[in-house]
């Protein structure tokens, strides 16, 4: 066999290859030639399954489905990204704005700015530079102050005392972290990783390729070649089942009696034929008194006959004249 003849690859390794290679061989041959008819039944199923079921499947069920999930996505991104912004301007910003903002501008404006205007064009340049440009500085510094104590003052603060003392912090913290933890362990980790893929993963894979994958792949590819050739000898038992049990008795039928038959059938014919001819020239020339004439054509074609074609019969007499 093809098994024994093939050299082991090195001296050492033929005997173990030889026990994992015929096993594996033999329990492919069974399984690999069931799996090929099977595979070819499942491919013409999944065709038919993709040509009717599948196609009026996506018209049918995927397209309104897909059309239905766009429809409650579109809903959902609305209800998250669009209509909390128009709920927050339509009932927040413009009702305080319009409730709240605008009176106390026009409050500001019609009580304070309006009536302190008036008094600095009344009292002049006097009364601007030793009252209302005083005042006016008091005013503005003590918006200033008010403005800085709520809305800079505080960030400024949190941000230099609380953030900052707190990021440097952390940023210490994650130093030492990076440098007395995650580093040696990280460099331990890549040792292992190293130490375990030369001395563990490599030789096992190259084992388990070696004495089993490569074997067990050899065993499957001439596992279906011999399945290959197996499904072509059926066809050619079923081929020649056919042609012994139909082809053959067939040719016998047609060549041993079909054939006679029609050859008796056709000399019966032509038989029938010439006697035909020849009553209807008797009766021709008892009836016309001369001499029976057949077409050409017809005394050509007659077969059986030792009287040339160029050559017609004697004239017989009739019976009145031998009387």
């Amino acid at each position: 066999m093809e098994l024994d003849k093939r050299q082991p690859a090195d001296g050492g390794e033929g005997c173990l290859v030889g026990v994992i290679r015929v096993p594996v061989k033999i329990v492919a041959l069974i399984v690999v030639l069931p799996v090929r008819v099977v595979w070819d039944l499942l491919v013409a199923f999944g065709q038919a399954v993709r040509r009717h079921v599948l196609g009026p499947f996506s018209v049918y069920v995927l397209q309104p489905l897909l059309r239905g999930i766009g429809l409650v996505l579109t809903v959902l991104l609305k209800l998250v990204f669009v209509w909390p912004w128009v709920g927050l301007w339509r009932y927040l910003v413009q009702p305080v704005h319009a409730y709240l903002l605008a009176p106390v501008g026009r409050f500001v404006y019609a009580y304070l700015l309006r009536p302190l205007g008036e008094a600095l064009a009344w009292a002049g340049r006097g009364g601007m530079r030793y009252l209302l440009a005083p005042l006016a500085k008091g005013v503005m510094w003590t918006l200033w102050a008010l403005c800085m104590s709520l809305f800079v003052w505080p960030w400024v603060g949190l941000w230099r005392y609380v953030l900052a003392p707190v990021g440097r912090g952390l940023a210490w913290v994650g130093g030492l972290l990076h440098r007395y933890v995650l580093t040696p362990l990280g460099q331990a980790l890549a040792w292992t990783a190293a130490f375990v893929h030369r001395y563990l993963l490599r030789p096992v894979g190259l084992g388990l390729w070696r004495y089993v994958l490569a074997p067990l792949g050899q065993a499957l590819v001439w596992a279906w070649h011999v399945a290959g050739r197996i499904v072509r000898a059926v066809w050619r038992g079923v081929r020649l089942v056919g042609w012994v049990l139909v082809g053959w008795p067939a040719a016998q039928v047609y060549r041993h009696v079909l054939t006679p038959v029609g050859h008796v059938v056709r000399d019966v014919w032509r038989t029938v034929r010439t006697t035909v001819r020849e009553v209807r020239a008797e009766v021709r020339k008892v009836l016309f008194g001369g001499p029976g004439r057949e077409p050409a054509r017809s005394r050509a074609r007659t077969l059986g006959s030792t009287t040339a074609v160029s050559n017609p019969p004697a004239p017989e007499r009739s019976l009145h004249k031998q009387g």
